[in-house]
């Protein structure tokens, strides 16, 4: 069982939330890496590098989580790849400036998070793919960084994983 983190846009690899997130996964015996995207001048360099970076693994058993513009990164390459789940935090999805805008991940294991208050990217941007990808959708009073709701954030995660173990 393997998971994949991708930051946002303004964050790093090891940023607060991956960090929570990946110390529950790992103390529930799932692997994880962090791709660092801090090099990396546009999305669709780090779509390229996620992509590559899942070649080189085994195909089975890969949750893809993602924050941000690495919420769009994920659900992107879970269009590519197979993969069993997809857990996003206020992911970057229907933007503008973002060269893909429709949205057909190769999983229906959906979970999302958005704070009411975000002001970066729209909380409405992941209802609606919510009710395109039939995914669970938990909207909490918090804003893009969703700081303030830290263990509501643990606690879904680890209740994600938990219903991802059950079920593979």
């Amino acid at each position: 069982m393997f998971i994949i983190f991708s930051h946002g846009k303004e964050s790093g690899p090891h940023g607060a939330k991956i960090q929570l997130l990946s110390s529950i996964a790992q103390k529930m015996g799932f692997e994880t890496y962090s791709m660092d995207y801090t090099n990396c001048k546009n999305v669709n360099e780090r779509v390229k590098l996620l992509l590559q970076f899942i070649e080189g693994q085994p195909t089975q058993n890969l949750i893809l989580v993602g924050s941000s513009m690495g919420g769009y990164v994920a659900t992107v390459v879970a269009q590519k790849c197979t993969v069993d789940a997809l857990f996003l935090m206020c992911p970057a999805l229907y933007l503008p400036n973002y060269p893909i805008q429709d949205y057909h991940p190769t999983t229906t294991n959906i979970e999302i998070i958005h704070g009411w208050q975000d002001t970066i990217v729209p909380y409405s941007h992941s209802i609606r793919f919510g009710k395109h990808t039939n995914a669970k959708v938990h909207l909490i009073q918090d804003n893009h960084r969703l700081s303030e709701q830290r263990p509501f954030l643990a606690d879904t995660f680890q209740q994600f994983l938990i219903r991802y173990q059950q079920n593979y």
